[in-house]
């Protein structure tokens, strides 16, 4: 009967331990989520942005699409 008894307590602890540390991760995941949720990633860049790349070429014309696809085969873009 203490046996019984012990196996029933040490399982009740167990079964805490673990409802416990899923509760914290998914609250843990749920404030990520939150921080993450007001960070504006598309934002105008402030200050002295330099735009990386530009779809022109060297004379000033634009790139066709055609160029661009043979490009990104080319050179595994």
């Amino acid at each position: 009967m203490k046996s019984w008894f012990r196996l029933v307590i040490q399982t009740i602890k167990v079964f805490l331990l673990f409802m416990g540390c899923t509760l914290l991760f998914y609250y843990g995941i749920l404030w990520v989520s939150q921080e993450y949720e007001s960070y504006h990633r598309y934002d105008e860049p402030q200050g002295k942005a330099v735009k990386v790349f530009q779809m022109e070429r060297d004379g000033g014309d634009p790139v066709s699409w055609i160029d661009r696809l043979m490009l990104f085969y080319r050179e595994g873009e």
